[in-house]
């Protein structure tokens, strides 16, 4: 695997979580600077030496709602 994918959303209490694309990886923090060394330990973590990803992508997501 050369790159693993993350989506990133705001947490309703405050802070971000990120869930893998594709592996059974998940966490969260309460920045974004925060969030990159949180997600590179989890993919530390889940993966062998040999078979982890060379590049991690977040694809950070925002909900706004504004009045009509």
């Amino acid at each position: 695997m050369s790159e693993i994918h993350f989506i990133v959303e705001e947490a309703p209490e405050g802070g971000f979580v990120a869930r893998a694309v594709g592996a059974d990886i998940f966490t969260e923090a309460d920045d974004l600077p925060g969030l990159h060394e949180q997600v590179r330990d989890a993919v530390r973590c889940h993966f062998d030496e040999d078979s982890k990803p060379s590049v991690i992508r977040l694809h950070i997501t925002r909900e706004e709602a504004l009045a009509a």
